[in-house]
C-alpha cells in the first residue's frame, strides 16, 4: 500500500468552448451544428511568467484536459554552517523562515511542492555542523512546512552523515511534529523499503515519488542496514517503478546524481535516465551537482516520453570556495510543471513545464535569503558576499548562465 495524502482540490480557472462540427455529403450538404460544453483548462492562465522554459509542445492539446495539478520543486537545501548561523536567535533557538520569504507565496500555491533536504536533520545532540559532515536543526523542516512544501527528499549523499540514529531522529521529528508532510529516500526497516511506495493525491491525480542517491561520500552502509537510504541500485529502481506504475497516475523519480559543479549531464545520469524511461517514468527531477543542468525530453521507441531536469541546482548554500565558477552555485531554479488528465486516454500527462530561476543572496555577515532572478537587481548582486569569492558574480552573470543552460 502506498502512503497517500489527501489534499483539498484547488479550483482553477475554467472556460467553456463551442465547437462547430460540419459534414458535407457527396450530393447534399448537411450541416449539423452542435454546442459541446466542455470543461477545458485555459493553459494560458496557469504557470508563471517567471518561468525560464516555455510552452510544452509535447503535452496534451487544450481541448482534452480535465483534472490538473501543479508541481513545484526546490533544489538543494545545503545547510552550511553560515546558513545555520543565519537562523540562530539570541535565545539560542532557530528560525529559517527568512530563507523562503521572497518565494514562499509562489511555492505555497502549488498543489504539490517538493524540496531537496540535502542535509540530515539529526537533532541537537550531535551539534549543528556544516561541510563535510552535516547536521541541521529540526527548525529547517519547520520553515519548509510553513512555506508550503508537501514532500521532503531525504535520500542524499549526506543522509548518513550522523549515522543510523541521525536518520531515525529526523524521521521521528517529521512523523511527530509534521505528520501530514511526506518524506522519501530513507527507511526504518527492510520491510518498509521493500513495500512502501510514497504517493501523493490531489485534484483526482495520484503521483508516486521515488528518491535515490548515488552514495554516501565514501561511507558504506552496514550490510544489515542497507535499507536506511535508497541507493541507485538498478534492480531496486526497476522494481520500485513497476510498483509505482501500478498504483499511481504519474511517476516522478528524484535522483541524487551527477557530477558536482558540472553544467551538463554526465554518462551515469544519462544511463540512469534510460532506465527510468524504459520503466515508464513520467518526470525526473535531479539534484546534487549544486549547479543547474539542462532540461530535456527523452523518447522511448514505444512512444513514451519523459521529461528530465538533470539538476535544478542549489536553493540555498554557504560555500566558502573561491575562484572561477563558484558564482554558479548561487543560481538555482524552482521546477514548475503542470500535469493533467487527458480525457480521451485517461492518462495523466505533462501540459506545461519550466524552471523559475532563483538566486541565493548573502548579505553582510550571515544574512541569507533567496530571490527570484527576475526580482533581483544589480545593486543587490553587488552586495552579495559571493562577489568576494568570485568577482564574476552579477545579475547579468546569473542571467547569462540561465540562458546558457536552459535557453531563453
Amino acid at each position: 500500500m502506498g502512503k497517500i495524502r489527501e489534499r483539498r482540490r484547488r479550483e482553477r480557472t475554467k472556460k467553456f468552448a463551442i465547437q462547430l462540427i460540419a459534414r458535407i455529403g457527396a450530393t447534399i450538404a448537411v450541416f449539423a451544428l452542435a454546442f459541446l460544453l466542455v470543461n477545458n483548462l485555459d493553459l494560458s492562465s496557469v504557470g508563471t511568467d517567471k518561468s525560464a522554459s516555455g510552452e510544452n509542445q509535447e503535452g496534451t492539446e487544450n481541448g482534452s484536459v480535465s483534472e490538473t495539478l501543479q508541481i513545484v520543486m526546490a533544489g538543494d537545501m545545503l545547510m552550511h554552517e553560515s546558513v545555520i548561523q543565519s537562523g540562530k536567535k539570541e535565545d539560542g533557538t532557530y528560525n529559517f523562515d527568512h530563507l523562503f520569504a521572497h518565494v514562499a507565496e509562489f511555492i505555497s500555491k502549488a498543489d504539490l511542492a517538493i524540496v531537496n533536504q540535502e542535509t540530515i536533520m539529526g537533532g541537537p545532540n550531535y551539534g549543528y555542523t556544516g561541510y563535510p559532515s552535516f547536521n541541521s536543526p529540526y527548525e529547517v523542516a519547520d520553515a519548509e512546512v510553513k512555506t508550503g512544501f508537501d514532500v521532503l527528499l531525504l535520500g542524499t549523499n549526506h543522509a548518513y552523515d550522523k549515522g543510523e540514529q541521525g536518520i531515525l531522529n529526523c524521521m521521528d521529528y517529521l512523523d511527530t511534529t509534521h505528520p501530514s508532510v511526506g518524506y522519501v529516500g530513507v527507511n526504518r526497516s527492510q520491510e518498509e523499503q521493500d513495500t512502501t511506495i510514497y504517493t501523493y493525491e490531489a485534484n483526482g491525480i495520484t503521483v508516486a515519488i521515488l528518491n535515490y542517491t548515488y552514495g554516501h561520500n565514501g561511507v558504506t552502509l552496514p550490510e544489515d542496514k542497507k535499507y536506511l537510504v535508497n541507493e541507485t541500485d538498478e534492480d531496486k529502481i526497476r522494481s520500485d517503478i513497476r510498483k509505482a506504475e501500478e498504483i499511481a497516475d504519474f511517476t516522478i523519480v528524484c535522483p541524487h546524481w551527477g557530477t558536482e559543479f558540472k553544467l551538463e549531464s554526465d554518462t551515469k545520469q544519462r544511463e540512469l535516465a534510460q532506465i527510468f524511461l524504459e520503466e515508464g517514468v513520467d518526470l525526473v527531477l535531479g539534484t546534487h551537482p549544486h549547479v543547474i543542468e539542462p532540461i530535456e525530453w527523452l523518447s522511448h521507441e514505444n512512444g513514451h516520453k519523459m521529461l528530465v531536469y538533470y539538476s535544478i541546482g542549489n536553493f540555498v548554500n554557504g560555500t566558502t570556495s573561491t575562484g572561477d565558477g563558484v558564482a554558479n552555485r548561487m543560481i538555482g531554479g524552482l521546477a514548475d510543471i503542470i500535469i493533467g488528465r487527458n480525457k480521451d486516454s485517461n492518462k495523466v500527462e505533462i501540459l506545461k513545464y519550466g524552471a523559475v530561476p532563483v538566486v541565493c543572496h548573502v548579505a553582510e555577515g550571515t544574512e541569507y535569503t533567496v530571490y527570484f532572478l527576475e526580482d533581483y537587481t544589480e545593486e543587490l548582486a553587488s552586495k552579495n558576499q559571493i562577489v568576494s569569492q568570485d568577482s564574476d558574480f552579477s545579475k547579468s552573470y546569473c542571467e547569462s548562465l540561465v540562458t546558457q543552460v536552459w535557453g531563453e
